[in-house]
Formats: structure tokens, C-alpha cells, sequence
């Protein structure tokens, strides 16, 4: 495990020199590509190091984000989500199982119509705010990219095997926004787009390991 681990991170690596070069933006872009890769891949794993990669991607997609006056997603990268990198780390480490994995939890009906409605209301009224803010671009494109991938955090934080389905909705969406803003030629915007589909992929990936979790011992019920 730990040599696959290794060729892993070289291969993540490699593709993000390489991108940052074609991309003309190797330092702030390739190591975001880099570090979201690897948070991504080390979350799917279950392993609590993957809060640390991502507490550094957060602030350069922060960066990013500024740069580009999407100012929704500059405030939830710089402040909400590398606090609850943080507190995730914490509450991972408490619930290991015995290989050092995390000990997943399943969905209940009623935890899928909260999250579902949280999402939704929430988007429509941080899209109402955002909009009111000058030069914001895609305020609720921004907003639903904000609401739905801090409940993908929050699941995560809490290790319901969910949360991957919901970030396959937010993967949607930043899709959707980057590929406006490269078209715009905005600023960094390139990266971004390769970070997205890099956790498209590792995304869907989770959702398989996950789901294969369920018929193992450490799945919990809630």
C-alpha cells in the first residue's frame, strides 16, 4: 500500500508540472492541481493526512478565486473551509479503525432531505447576496458551488459516504464556472478547470470505494 501511495504522488506530480507548464502557470497553478489531487485521493483512501493537502488547496483556490472576483468562493475557501480542515482532522483522528482508515457512516432519509433542502435554500440566498456585491461574477453559479460543496465538506467532516454524490453535483458546477472564466481568459483560470476534472475523477472514484465499504465492518449506521 504504502509503495502504491508513493507511485501515486509521483504520478500526480508529474501531471501537474506538466500542466502547469502547458498552462504557463506552474507555481501557483500546478501546486494547486498537485495538492488537490492529493487531498482528494487521500480522502477517498480514508486517510485524515488528506486534510492537509487540502488546507493548502483552499488557500491557493482562494487566491485564485480572488483574482478572479468570484468573491462567494474566495470567502469560502479562505475562511469557512480551511477552518473545517482543521476540525475535520480532529474529528477523523478520533474515529479510526484498526488499519488507521476512517470508520464511515451511512445516510439516513431524513439526513438526505436536509441536506438536499440546506443546499438548495441556501444557494438561492447566497446567490441573492452575491449578486448584490459589484463586479462579483456568476453569483449563483458562485452561491450553489458555496452551499453544496461546504455540505460536502460537513458529510465528510462527519464521514457519511455521501458526501461524494454531493460533490459530484458541486464538480458539475465548477465545471460549469471555470469553463465560463477560461473562456474569459480569466486569471488562473486554466488550472482550475484541470483541478476540477482532476476531482471529477477522484470523486467518482470515491463514491466506488466507498460504496464497496458497505460490506465491510467499518460502516456504521446512523
Amino acid at each position: 500500500m504504502k509503495s502504491k501511495s508513493i507511485y501515486i504522488v509521483i504520478i500526480f506530480l508529474i501531471i501537474s508540472v506538466i500542466s502547469g507548464i502547458l498552462a504557463n502557470d506552474l507555481i501557483i497553478g500546478g501546486t494547486t492541481l498537485f495538492t488537490g489531487l492529493l487531498a482528494a485521493y487521500y480522502a477517498v483512501m480514508g486517510k485524515k493526512i488528506n486534510y492537509a493537502f487540502a488546507f493548502i488547496n483552499y488557500l491557493l483556490m482562494a487566491y485564485t478565486s480572488l483574482k478572479n472576483n468570484l468573491y462567494g468562493v474566495f470567502f469560502m475557501y479562505a475562511f469557512i473551509c480551511t477552518f473545517l480542515q482543521i476540525y475535520s482532522f480532529i474529528k477523523w483522528k478520533n474515529n479510526m479503525d484498526k488499519n488507521n482508515s476512517v470508520i464511515i457512516r451511512q445516510f439516513t432519509l431524513k439526513n438526505s432531505i436536509i441536506i438536499v433542502s440546506t443546499c438548495i435554500i441556501g444557494s438561492f440566498l447566497l446567490g441573492y447576496l452575491l449578486n448584490l456585491i459589484p463586479n462579483q461574477n456568476l453569483a449563483f453559479l458562485d452561491a450553489a458551488s458555496n452551499s453544496i460543496n461546504i455540505c460536502g465538506i460537513i458529510l465528510m467532516m462527519l464521514r457519511f459516504k455521501e458526501c461524494w454524490w454531493v460533490w459530484l453535483a458541486n464538480n458539475i458546477i465548477d465545471l460549469v464556472i471555470w469553463i465560463i472564466v477560461v473562456f474569459n481568459k480569466g486569471e488562473g483560470s486554466t488550472m482550475m478547470l484541470l483541478v476540477s476534472i482532476g476531482y471529477l475523477l477522484l470523486n467518482i472514484y470515491g463514491v466506488i470505494k466507498w460504496k464497496v465499504e458497505d460490506k465491510k465492518e467499518n460502516l456504521s449506521y446512523d
